[in-house]
């Protein structure tokens, strides 16, 4: 008769599952895409203020047919609020423009300049009509807004990631109602720049009276209009700035034209 010799598999099964595990961390912060460019976008959310140090916005939604055909309002327009600071620029912009208020980490200004609507989140399960990537928020999910970190202004689920080498950071579930709904900002992210800001989004407003830390918030059916209407294919771009500017740059930017 044969004798067989049993051995423990547990030490083999602990390595497997620390081998695996590590393969699922994300040991280093991925690399940005290069900024889709705003001549070929076809839909655009247009806020603007009426000054720099306004807290209060209109919002309007514009799309059109290809990048050579005029753009057209798409419903009607609505409130939001911005940062306790109102406005400030995100972009070195070339031109004649009046840089002197810039946009940095903590000065609770929104952001002022063209940005990339990337990708949508919220609380709950991905909701019915939205196109665009969905982040379902948790308990692990963070907003790093550490400018020493090498997440600095990225989404992190602290799960999966390997170095924890941020102090700080947004933990985005915990932020009701403002987080239950909202979209990413492509702001300081084509590259990331130390201390030039962090975690903008678009999100459902705390109350119609209270301002942002520089995110751009409304009410929540008009968010809802927002992550349902937008689609990747399109290229979406938030633009926001005062309108004075707004109107300024309009034709050399080939911006909507307000009504």
């Amino acid at each position: 008769m044969v004798k067989f010799r049993f051995q423990s598999i547990a030490p083999c099964l602990a390595l497997m599952l620390f081998v695996a595990g590590a393969a699922s961390q994300v040991k280093i912060a991925n690399k940005p895409q290069p900024k889709p460019n705003f001549a070929n976008s076809l839909q655009a959310v247009v806020v603007v203020s009426d000054d720099w140090d306004n807290t209060t916005a209109t919002a309007y939604l514009f799309e059109r047919k290809n990048a050579k055909s005029e753009w057209r309002q798409n419903g009607i327009s609505f409130p939001v609020l911005l940062g306790r600071s109102g406005l400030a620029w995100a972009e070195l912009l070339n031109g004649d423009i009046d840089m002197t208020k810039i946009k940095m980490e903590g000065d609770g200004n929104s952001p002022a300049g063209l940005f990339p609507l990337t990708s949508v989140f919220g609380t709950g399960t991905k909701p019915s009509g939205v196109q665009m990537p969905y982040t379902k928020l948790d308990q692990y999910t963070e907003c790093v807004d550490d400018p020493n970190s090498s997440f600095y202004n990225r989404i992190a689920n602290r799960m999966q990631v390997g170095n924890f080498d941020w102090k700080s950071s947004e933990k985005m579930a915990a932020i009701v109602p403002e987080y239950d709904l909202g979209v990413v900002v492509g702001s300081n992210t084509y590259p990331v720049e130390k201390g030039r800001g962090s975690c903008i989004f678009l999100h459902v407003w705390k109350d119609a009276g209270t301002a942002t830390s520089g995110c751009t918030a409304m009410e929540r059916s008009n968010i809802e209009r927002v992550v349902t209407w937008l689609s990747p294919a399109k290229i979406p771009y938030l633009v926001q700035m005062p309108k004075k500017v707004y109107d300024s740059r309009r034709k050399a930017w080939k911006l909507p034209k307000l009504y």
